[in-house]
């Protein structure tokens, strides 16, 4: 079995990609455990050699932080702390964001600035190793001091305490870890703080919408391509020496791309000459600016998201070679809420313009017959799949809405800003699911508009894409209930199936 080693160095989107792929075992390298050992044993002599306030550690939390907790009380403190802020309410998260979320617990604590013992950072690998996955409700999290009620549920276990999930049953934590030989523990000092501070949950979502969307701005070019020949467009706004005069990255490569699955188009080449047209809808010939600013939307997205799964967000810091213990604002979750923001207008645009594109496929023009189907009138065809994606785009206007520009005051005003980072996470997954769900229906059309073609193919990618989908869902000869047909369709997208097929007879960027 692979696996995925902790020590201390950069991981990147197709290693977290790779984790939840395969389901890798955490291996903790021991030069990280030693590491921690010598971070706590230095946060412990800071600690003996001074009686001032340290928060978390002698102090409440929060507001309550200029409450002094007496030694005796403060075992005690750490528990009740994770206790006291496991309130949160709604759907559980998903196995993949759970052990994402703990794993990049894990990335976070091990770098030795947290205080912990070694052995907290090694029960959340083993629970991750034995898929002990703990029931986290996704709602009751603004972001700040990072993602405290789901982390605490998250966190929950390692006191033996909250439910785990088990081979698809809730069991408490206990009995769970009881069978798999693993014992609670009891913190120390600091240790529940620096489990529930840090913005892990929304990132590890957030993480996983950009692995998502990567997928899909390839899939959003082969889907329009196939379109572009559906409606008989040309490939002449996608030239190499136009593009060569914008500075884009993004809009270079879809351009590159749109180029490299119509190349050698017979469809193209039967309405080279006398086609009337002098220039095609923006939605085809705008492709390249369109679906290339969502590409280099989403990449500065990941990025960011990537360095925040890379970063230590616990507060306070122990910097154990300079003997100092610093209060700040790592656990502030700006840059995940900003960057899920950005990635939601992304993929909320390319389901924009995938849905005119839709729009065009069904109105019966360029030689194509209404809503794409023999006898229109005794067949309504595709006319209601452009009011679903028409609906689905709607959503996602509202949805796009940035919940990084929202703050609510919280803590009694101790926390007067605060990013929304997990609702903004949240929002992204829901706008790429209704994104691929558009992305399916247009899939659908353009592979029913070829088919309307005289028997004239696309270009060789393009073809790898409509053979893919032809071997699942049959061309639409007359009405039938479609909603298999766009399952299937959205299945093949979501998966990776369509980008893999298509890479596997011509290389995209």
């Amino acid at each position: 079995m692979s696996r995925f080693v902790v020590n201390n160095q950069e991981y990147s989107l197709a290693d977290f990609k790779q984790f939840i792929k395969s389901a890798e075992q955490v291996h903790i390298e021991p030069q990280v455990l030693s590491l921690l050992a010598d971070n706590r044993l230095a946060l412990n002599e800071l600690l003996a050699k001074s009686d001032r306030p340290v928060y978390g550690v002698n102090t409440g939390f929060g507001k309550l932080s200029n409450v002094v907790i007496s030694p005796e009380d403060q075992l005690d403190l750490q528990i009740n702390l994770l206790r006291s802020h496991a309130a949160g309410v709604g759907t559980p998260l998903d196995d993949d964001t759970v052990r994402l979320a703990l794993l990049l617990k894990v990335i976070s604590l091990s770098q030795g600035y947290s205080g912990v013992r070694p052995e907290v950072v090694a029960l959340l690998a083993a629970m991750i190793n034995k898929s002990l996955l703990p029931v986290v409700p996704s709602q009751g999290s603004v972001g700040a001091s990072g993602d405290l009620a789901p982390l605490a549920h998250l966190c929950l276990p390692l006191i033996g305490e909250g439910a785990i999930r088990l081979a698809g049953e809730d069991l408490p934590a206990a009995e769970a870890f009881a069978k798999h030989g693993l014992e609670p523990l009891t913190l120390q000092p600091k240790e529940g703080l620096a489990l529930i501070n840090g913005t892990q949950v929304s990132t590890a979502i957030g993480v996983l919408g950009a692995i998502k969307l990567g997928n899909l701005v390839k899939a959003a070019d082969i889907i329009g391509a196939l379109s572009l020949d559906g409606l008989m467009g040309t490939p002449a706004p996608f030239t190499e020496e136009v593009h060569r005069l914008k500075r884009h990255a993004g809009q270079r490569d879809s351009a590159a791309n749109l180029r490299t699955l119509t190349k050698g188009s017979a469809i193209r080449e039967s309405h080279r000459q006398d086609d009337q047209r002098v220039q095609d809808i923006y939605s085809l010939r705008c492709m390249p600016q369109i679906h290339g600013s969502c590409r280099d939307a989403g990449e500065f997205a990941t990025n960011q998201l990537v360095n925040e799964a890379n970063s230590v967000s616990d507060n306070p810091l122990v910097f154990a070679a300079e003997g100092r213990i610093i209060s700040a604002g790592h656990f502030h979750g700006e840059v995940t809420a900003m960057a899920c923001d950005l990635g939601a207008i992304a993929a909320a645009e390319l389901a924009s313009i995938s849905e005119r594109r839709i729009f065009a496929l069904t109105a019966g023009n360029y030689g194509l017959p209404p809503f794409l189907v023999a006898n229109p009138g005794l067949n309504s065809g595709f006319m209601m799949v452009q009011v679903t994606a028409a609906a689905l785009v709607s959503e996602n206007k509202t949805l796009t809405h940035p919940a990084s520009v929202d703050s609510i005051p919280t803590g009694a005003d101790q926390e007067d800003h605060v990013p929304m980072s997990p609702w903004a996470a949240r929002k992204l997954l829901t706008v790429i699911a209704n994104l691929e769900n558009v992305l399916a229906i247009e899939y659908l059309l353009a592979c029913q508009a070829i088919d309307f073609r005289d028997g004239l193919e696309s270009g060789k990618g393009a073809m790898a894409a409509h053979r893919l989908l032809r071997a699942k869902v049959s061309r639409l000869e007359h009405d039938r209930v479609l909603h298999p047909d766009m399952v299937a369709a959205a299945e093949l997208i979501a998966s990776g199936a369509l980008v893999e097929a298509v890479e596997s007879v011509v290389q995209l960027r």
